[in-house]
């Protein structure tokens, strides 16, 4: 559900501080999510454009189980708190949620919760269906992907 990714490459030198478009040097932020790690720095890019920034006050929710799903967010600064059921995970910046809602925009099987004041980086999954749209070559890297995490699960599964 969640990754961390390197805290150095959290804040480019020209980030919008709230609501902005994200620029094209928020794309080494995306070189690190797995979902998007066959893309070309030129599609990441192109990922990352589509990007927002966004502020949450501490103990706000940020997404709620049995919500429809929209978008995807990497944590910029700040915690929160993933709650499950009775699992609690710990999410702290370079930490990202929600990447399967860009694809199937099914309902959350969790809910995030702002521990501090949050920054995220929220890529909404209508503008993310688009880009697939109009550069298929995404597409086809993520089905790539995720039919390597597939066969990797199986290979893991058959083993034991």
């Amino acid at each position: 559900m969640s990754a961390r990714l390197p805290v150095a490459k959290m804040f480019p030198e020209n980030a919008p501080s709230d609501g902005g478009r994200l620029s094209r040097a928020w794309l080494d932020v995306l070189v690190d999510v797995p979902l998007l790690a066959g893309l070309s720095r030129r599609h990441l890019g192109k990922v990352a454009a589509l990007g927002r920034t966004k502020r949450f006050p501490a103990r706000t929710s940020i997404v709620t189980a049995g919500t429809n799903a929209d978008a995807f967010y990497v944590i910029l600064d700040g915690r929160a708190t993933v709650r499950a059921g009775q699992r609690r995970i710990p999410l702290v910046t370079g930490d990202y949620f929600g990447e399967m809602a860009l694809l199937d925009g099914g309902v959350r099987s969790a809910s995030v919760v702002a521990d501090t004041e949050m920054l995220v980086m929220a890529i909404p999954r209508r503008g993310f269906l688009k880009l697939l749209e109009s550069e298929p070559k995404i597409a086809i890297s993520i089905m790539g992907t995720l039919a390597h995490r597939v066969r990797s699960m199986q290979a893991t599964s058959s083993s034991v």
